[in-house]
């Protein structure tokens, strides 16, 4: 289970269509100038449907994600490493879903 950005970032090395860099003062990846996943202060972030969103927030795997303005971003949501969750997974199903 890989609950390191790091890792997750050489995952996508060979992804033509996935690079990788600084977005919003963290490191990302990003796909088609769409941002799919960062980390932020030690945390997965991951945009996701709505549903799966609350699905992780309900299970008390993520929790919505703020990006300083006081208000949570319903398709964003933030993993700590803590999470039983697998973040290398979690960015695959992001940018399936950023694909569309």
């Amino acid at each position: 289970m890989i609950r390191d950005f790091a890792k997750v970032i050489a995952a996508f090395e060979s992804d033509e269509g996935v690079s990788s860099g600084a977005m919003f003062g963290s490191r990302g990846l990003k796909t088609s100038k769409r941002v799919f996943a960062m980390e932020v202060n030690g945390r997965l972030v991951v945009k996701l449907s709505p549903e799966r969103a609350a699905e992780l927030r309900a299970k008390r795997l993520a929790e919505a994600f703020d990006p300083g303005h006081g208000r949570p971003m319903k398709q964003w949501v933030a993993v700590s490493r803590a999470a039983r969750i697998d973040w290398l997974e979690l960015a695959r199903e992001s940018l399936a879903f950023v694909r569309g």
